[in-house]
């Protein structure tokens, strides 16, 4: 399984690359956004920054952002073009996003990665992810990122459990993965490219791409979309 099957680091992100590459298992590129973040120069911010958008740290925002009249974004962290960034999001570390993401409404951001496009509008816990490209969060859809023994984050894939290293995993979501309002994804979880989790459904393990996940695990396959 490689990040590849999930997702290709967008345009908006090229800098990156050296520290995401498309042939090691998505999960790997966890701990890679922390270096990644350092490899660049800061002191890039938009001129008009409203008095209540309160900035700390190493972080780079691109002068097309949008930001609301408050938030908290601690770095290091890396905002990319056109993003919107809505009030009482509280970025708090290692957050790097591509281009034209929404960054929501009293949302929480820690150690992720959103590539081009993602949308977390409302009331999300984004920590330990990676959001693929035009990847949707409903409203309060938590990506959980420790176990509650605190062990190892392992993945449940279809040939058997595979060891993270990390002791901090939540969730993988491919290209165009949707997750209903108020679902919870538990450590370790990866959706495939288009894959759906509905609302109010806690899960867990691989969700294959263009399939839906309902409460109780039942799986649909979606037809397929040329």
């Amino acid at each position: 399984m490689k990040a590849s099957d999930f997702f290709t680091l967008p345009a908006s992100l090229a800098r990156f690359a050296v520290f995401f590459p498309p042939e090691v298992p998505p999960w790997q590129w966890l701990p890679a956004i922390g270096p990644a973040l350092l490899s660049i120069d800061y002191g890039h911010l938009p001129h008009d920054i409203p008095p209540g958008v309160h900035i700390e740290g190493r972080v780079w925002i691109d002068r097309t952002a949008k930001l609301p009249a408050y938030a908290t974004i601690i770095g290091p962290a890396w905002i990319g073009p056109r993003t919107e960034i809505r009030p009482n999001a509280f970025i708090r570390g290692n957050v790097l996003v591509g281009e034209g993401c929404v960054l929501g409404n009293s949302s929480e951001y820690k150690n992720c990665l959103l590539l081009d496009g993602v949308q977390t509008p409302h009331y999300n816990y984004v920590g330990d992810s990676i959001l693929g490209n035009r990847a949707h969060l409903g409203a309060g859809v938590i990506c959980s990122n420790l176990r509650l023994d605190q062990a190892e984050v392992t993945v449940r894939l279809p040939s058997g459990t595979v060891s993270t290293g990390l002791r901090k995993c939540g969730a993988i979501l491919g290209d165009q993965a949707e997750v209903g309002c108020n679902a919870v994804l538990n450590p370790g979880s990866l959706l495939g490219k288009r894959a759906l989790v509905m609302p109010c459904t806690p899960f867990a393990g691989y969700l294959p791409a263009a399939t839906i996940a309902r409460s109780r695990h039942a799986v649909t396959t979606l037809p397929r979309r040329d």
